[in-house]
């Protein structure tokens, strides 16, 4: 089905709407049909509390649309023919992306190399080396254009094709010394992002950043990274997601290497070349199957049963489905509830069905 202008419109604005993300968007999309007649639907929604989630003016979305053209950007909404399948599959998947440069790669198999910012010499090699054989067979390389490990990787694969997230817009070109390298992967590669354009990256980006990073590829590798790092979380993303996770061993003198090492003890595959990708991605193996359509909830939902379902909430991440045991009542009902309960800033929505204060 080929989206309408106007629902692609509307798509937007409700992604740019405060307190919806991803889980949100996909279930106001599945209680109503289409993000026009959530987009209309959300006002009755949040009346209760007075709660100002209200999407933003259709000037507000006209101007970053004409801000994304004047860039010369490209604009993705989930429902679009070419929005990535691998993306598409995620459950949540993210609503829109905005792209630079050749969006065909987002389409193509994929492999993330990942790792430390602060990268010795020896680990920059190996994703250098890495990315231009992964290039040569086929595979596009993604990573997040950060320093170190991620520049490397970018390098090696501007010949053959590779992908850099970006946490901020677009056109947030950070680190600056990375501008030449942002310049050519406009020219040669594609830069993507999930946030508006104009917007600089702040620290609860990342983690989206890192979720499509792991989201585009079939696998990720990790070549150098500390024990606490966003490397490392991407690679957690990445099993959560279904994907292979690589790690490159490392000397235990070295503090770099205690991230690859470690996620080797939890059962990454050990990567010491192209090779051993391959050989996984030769393996049979079950991806996580595709979200089914949101719960769809078309009743009243009145206030007494949200007061009970938010005195089930904790700040621990909670299964939906273990709420709706504990009160009683069908999925879809309780899943109306918490949407309602996140539109005015009572409960998180997180992937993977789960649910928090």
């Amino acid at each position: 089905m080929t989206l309408s202008a106007a629902e692609r419109f509307a798509r937007l604005r409700l992604a740019r709407t405060d307190r919806i993300g991803p889980v949100a968007f996909s279930q106001l999309l599945g209680r109503y049909g289409s993000a026009v007649r959530a987009v209309e639907a959300l006002p009755d929604l949040v009346r209760k509390s007075g709660a100002a989630t209200l999407p933003p003016s259709s000037e507000a979305v006209e101007r970053e649309l004409a801000a994304g053209d004047r860039l010369g950007a490209r604009l993705l909404v989930l429902g679009d023919a070419d929005y990535p399948q691998m993306l598409a599959e995620l459950d949540p998947a993210p609503p829109v992306l905005w792209t630079r440069g050749r969006a065909a790669l987002l389409n193509r198999p994929a492999v993330a190399i990942v790792g430390a910012r602060i990268a010795s010499a020896g680990g920059q090699r190996i994703a250098r080396g890495l990315a231009q054989q992964l290039g040569q067979a086929g595979h596009v390389v993604v990573s997040g254009m950060a320093r170190g490990i991620d520049g490397a990787a970018h390098e090696g694969a501007l010949p053959t094709g590779t992908v850099a997230v970006l946490g901020g817009g677009v056109d947030d070109i950070y680190p600056p010394e990375h501008a030449d390298l942002y310049a050519r992967l406009v020219d040669q590669g594609c830069v993507v992002s999930e946030s508006p354009i104009g917007a600089r990256a702040q620290a609860r980006d990342f983690p989206r950043r890192n979720r499509i990073i792991s989201g585009l590829s079939r696998g990720v590798v990790v070549v150098e990274a500390e024990i606490r790092s966003g490397s490392l979380i991407t690679a957690r993303l990445a099993a959560e997601q279904g994907r292979d996770v690589f790690a490159v061993p490392g000397s235990p003198l070295d503090p770099r290497a205690r991230g690859p090492n470690e996620l080797l003890r939890q059962g990454a595959i050990l990567c010491e070349g192209i090779e051993d990708i391959e050989r996984a991605f030769t393996t049979l193996r079950t991806l996580r199957e595709p979200p089914s359509d949101p719960l769809a909830y078309d009743g009243e939902i009145e206030d007494a049963f949200l007061e009970r379902v938010a005195a089930l909430l904790s700040p621990t991440p909670t299964p939906r489905d273990e709420i709706a045991r504990a009160v009683g009542a069908p999925s879809a009902q309780v899943a109306a509830a918490l949407l309602e309960l996140s539109l005015v800033g009572r409960a998180e929505l997180l992937p993977g069905g789960l649910v928090s204060l």
